[in-house]
């Protein structure tokens, strides 16, 4: 899997350094980036977890005895390669907040409500036309101590592997009309805003359900003058 980080006249995502995002300056790489020789890693998988991945495993609604609490949210999309063809049988992770704007993580010490129901984390594999779909909570904005007041905008990490391991791209969906992402670091340490907006999901009547839950369409392309902006463009 190719980004287009690899063509630097064509580069959509964050700089390693981006002087808004305080954490990045000690997480940067000082030197330039070595290339290493395939291993054992780049050949052998990927595999799945402990099991295969499951149909409820795209549910995060439903991995608990009881409801979580929060917006219910049907979140699908295609994987796409830069010429616009279907990325088949790739495994795509998703985690993110509750409802409350707290991650089920040792480290968050946020002082918000943990939900009993909800761990926050799913996976799925793309189906034959690249397509994608979970049902999760909407998630809610957090204090994030980068800056005096810093709130991060609602968000889901997505994680998307290719042929192995090590072939990983890592981003976030934003929603639409949040009035957070004109102050979020992050968010903007993309600097083009074509190429930021692709990282704004956006509202899908078609997959929103009656009485059960709203609907958000996120593509990803892994490549070319359209691709998704990416954490780690290695």
């Amino acid at each position: 899997m190719t980004s287009v980080s690899e063509h630097p006249s064509l580069r959509v995502d964050p700089d390693y350094d981006s002087p808004g995002y305080g954490s990045t300056r000690t997480r940067a790489p000082k030197e330039p980036l070595l290339l290493l020789p395939p291993g054992t890693i780049d050949t052998a998988g990927p595999v799945f977890g402990e099991g295969a991945v499951g149909p409820g495993d795209a549910d995060l609604t439903r991995q608990h005895d009881g409801e979580p609490l929060g917006e219910r949210i049907n979140v699908s999309g295609r994987l796409l390669d830069g010429a616009g063809r279907p990325v088949t049988g790739q495994l795509i992770e998703i985690w993110q907040c509750n409802s409350a704007g707290r991650y089920r993580h040792a480290r968050d010490d946020h002082p918000a409500p943990l939900d009993p129901n909800f761990t926050g984390a799913g996976r799925c594999l793309t189906g034959a036309d690249g397509g994608y779909r979970f049902t999760t909570i909407k998630p809610g904005a957090y204090p994030w101590r980068n800056h005096p007041n810093a709130w991060r905008p609602a968000h889901i990490h997505f994680s998307v592997f290719g042929r192995v391991f090590t072939e990983r791209l890592v981003t976030q969906m934003y929603f639409p009309g949040d009035p957070l992402l004109g102050y979020d670091p992050i968010f903007n340490s993309v600097s083009d805003p074509a190429a930021r907006q692709r990282l704004v999901s956006t509202f899908d009547w078609a997959t929103t359900e009656e009485e059960w839950a709203l609907g958000y369409r996120f593509d990803i392309v892994v490549s070319g003058l359209l691709a998704t902006p990416v954490e780690d463009p290695s």
